[in-house]
């Protein structure tokens, strides 16, 4: 049985190590499907309402495992590399809904990178890094690189890192929106695991469906996002998690929801 991910739940919160340090992290066939297990069984867990993405050791992740891409009888193909390993998993964290935190706890590059912008929050130590490693050795930005960091830091700067492959210090990312907050590395995990359980206290259907509208967002034009917000309101206001904050409110106590 592979360790290459290691998970814990506590407080109803998912704790997804990538966990090959002694190679940064980086990428094989086995993690990425492993990664990709984990991420199903927490998405059908109903005990977690959080899920955190980090790294063990030094790096959060070095992207692909290039060992195994040039070794004749190792190597799956680019094109099994994509759409059986990245691919899914940008998919699930994306379509999970559920939130889920990028704990960035040193260099993010190539895959690595983008699957930590995938994440709903991005967060970092101070001593993280991201870079866009591709152009290094002559590939081009995927694991849906070229769809998020423009959106967020816009059109301009990402292609300039993407062609350039810049490292950008964590300090560099939060002031150009490609990351949400910065925490000291000497209390790091304690930081991360505040902020997913507040998130896990949360009413989880709401913030799943939040998701669903910001997914949305990317290709629906005005009147399309409305009518999906009418929609997905009528479906939030029918949760137990609506009734209970709507009397604790009227009651002037902390709501204790549930997350459904």
């Amino acid at each position: 049985m592979s360790n290459s991910i290691e998970l814990k739940i506590e407080n109803n919160v998912a704790w997804i190590s990538l966990n090959r340090p002694e190679v940064f992290n980086s990428f094989n066939r086995e993690m990425a499907f492993l990664l990709q297990e984990t991420l199903d069984n927490c998405e059908n867990d109903t005990n977690v309402r959080a899920i955190v993405i980090t790294g063990n050791g030094k790096a959060f992740c070095a992207g692909q495992d290039l060992k195994e891409v040039t070794d004749p009888e190792l190597n799956p193909g680019f094109r099994k590399i994509l759409e059986e390993h990245y691919n899914p998993i940008i998919q699930k964290i994306r379509n999970i809904e559920k939130p889920i935190i990028g704990a960035v706890n040193g260099v993010a590059a190539g895959a690595g990178a983008n699957i930590a912008l995938a994440c709903d929050i991005v967060v970092a130590t101070d001593h993280a890094s991201f870079i866009q490693a591709f152009s290094k050795i002559g590939l081009i930005p995927d694991s849906a690189g070229t769809f998020f960091l423009p959106r967020l830091i816009g059109f301009q700067k990402a292609t300039a890192l993407m062609m350039l492959g810049d490292k950008v210090s964590a300090e560099e990312a939060l002031n150009m929106g490609m990351i949400y907050k910065i925490y000291p590395s000497s209390f790091f995990e304690e930081e991360v695991m505040t902020l997913a359980t507040t998130l896990a206290q949360m009413p989880t259907k709401a913030i799943g469906l939040t998701k669903r509208l910001l997914n949305q967002s990317v290709t629906n034009n005005l009147e399309q996002q409305l009518a999906l917000e009418s929609d997905l309101q009528i479906e939030a206001s029918s949760s137990n998690d609506y009734k209970e904050g709507v009397t604790a409110f009227v009651e002037k106590r902390k709501p204790e929801f549930k997350g459904n």
